[in-house]
């Protein structure tokens, strides 16, 4: 009876224990700032970007700051006018130059409006 009572006060403590450590834990939060946003546009001006590197910041809302979803959403409508995913993958630019030009401009707009320094070397 001692070894049920024995296994059942550990069992009981690893289970309370996880439980706490869980709900004492707290998700990890991804927040895109003006500086990622840059980086990515800059990116993808020079063809130095794939498409899941793009998808991982612009796919993904912007809650905390309404400029930068609005400039997100405006990304997403070049992604879905301009991409050229097949390019890519012969070697070429995710974007068409007339996508490139696009994102250029917004990235002016974003350079202008936070004075983000550029990211190129």
């Amino acid at each position: 009876m001692s070894i049920f009572i024995i296994t059942f006060v550990v069992c009981l403590i690893v289970t309370v224990g996880t439980v706490a450590m869980l709900m004492m834990s707290r998700t990890p939060r991804f927040r895109t700032d003006y500086s990622d946003i840059a980086r990515v546009l800059d990116q993808a001006i020079s063809g130095e970007i794939n498409e899941n590197e793009w998808h991982s910041v612009i796919g993904y809302p912007i809650r905390h700051d309404e400029y930068l979803e609005s400039l997100r959403r405006r990304c997403q409508g070049i992604f879905d006018d301009h991409a050229r995913p097949w390019q890519l993958a012969q070697g070429g630019a995710l974007f068409s130059r007339a996508g490139r030009e696009e994102l250029n401009v917004l990235l002016g707009h974003l350079r202008a409006r936070t004075g983000v320094a550029e990211t190129r070397a």
